[in-house]
């Protein structure tokens, strides 16, 4: 079974989930998942856990995001991007009023921690239903405030127009953060409206869009794309080198005694294998406390998933 992160340049038209299916034929196994939608206008970054892998996308949701993005001001949509209609517009006058210290004064107030309105059409499940199902059965959907964190707010370019003022800006930000509610509020704050045109994730944690694959590569190229689970836990993680005995011991739920290891959680727990085909192995991520290593997820081997039962 392979088995690794994949990270892939979603193109705009398709779903997390289109890109799920393209994956799962590509690399000839159902066990795909993905971690952090995106929606089919964005583009850019979505991170991919194939065969016993998946078990790490729980530890990548979770982490910081850079967004490029374009904010249109000047009016306000129904679902807060390009994709919903239209429900008003600014008048030219009030649009050409707003000054360049007024927008910078708008953007800083969304900047550091802010509470954010998740816009009505999100995939935030209300009483068990996803929101955008409730909006487009007519239902009317207002979620509750959520506190993120926006660490930088920086714009790249403004172009002004006779209807609308687009700021182009580059974004991070904490995990559940919605980028078209903030070209929203934006709007909002200015008294013109503003809604998302654009939007490409170009980062995930430590993971870069510069180091994705299309989803032609991902054709061509197969499992040799795979990112192993060792090397990825390596960069999210601390790292604790086990040997053999103690990997068995892992593998069989034991607790691993570590006397001069520090609380930490999670750490991973890695088997070295000297290279060529013998890889270093992500044995398990492990909870330590008070000098006892306790198993939090395993990653038991190709030969042990595919053992008969």
């Amino acid at each position: 079974m392979p088995t690794g992160l994949l990270l892939v340049d979603k193109p705009q038209g398709l779903t997390s989930h289109d890109v799920v299916a393209r994956a799962r034929r590509a690399l000839n196994t159902r066990k795909v998942g993905h971690a952090g939608t995106l929606d089919p206008m964005a583009t850019g970054l979505l991170t991919l856990g194939v065969g016993p892998a998946t078990r790490l996308l729980t530890y990548l949701v979770g982490l910081d995001k850079t967004y490029e993005t374009t904010m249109r001001l000047g009016a306000a949509t129904t679902t807060d991007d390009a994709e919903g209609e239209v429900v008003s517009t600014a008048e030219p006058a009030l649009v050409s009023a707003v000054t360049d210290a007024q927008l910078a004064e708008g953007i800083r107030a969304l900047t550091g921690d802010i509470d954010q309105r998740p816009s009505s059409v999100s995939a935030i499940k209300v009483d068990g239903q996803r929101a955008y199902d409730r909006v487009r059965a007519g239902e009317q959907v207002e979620l509750a405030s959520r506190r993120v964190t926006i660490s930088a707010f920086e714009v790249l370019a403004v172009r002004r127009g006779p209807l609308a003022i687009e700021v182009d800006a580059r974004i991070d930000c904490s995990s559940g953060t919605y980028i078209r509610a903030l070209a929203r509020d934006l709007g909002a704050a200015l008294g013109v409206g503003g809604h998302l045109t654009a939007l490409r994730r170009t980062r995930v944690g430590p993971f870069e869009v510069a180091n994705a694959v299309s989803l032609e590569a991902l054709a061509e190229g197969g499992v040799s794309l795979l990112d192993s689970p060792a090397a990825v836990a390596a960069r999210l993680f601390p790292v604790l080198e086990v040997d053999a005995a103690q990997a068995r011991d892992l593998g069989h739920g034991k607790l691993l005694t570590l006397p001069e290891h520090a609380d930490a959680e999670p750490v991973a727990a890695i088997e070295r294998g000297g290279g060529g085909e013998h890889p270093d192995r992500l044995v398990a991520l492990i909870s330590v406390h008070q000098g006892r290593g306790r198993t939090l997820v395993g990653f038991p081997t190709n030969s042990a998933q595919e053992a008969p039962s």
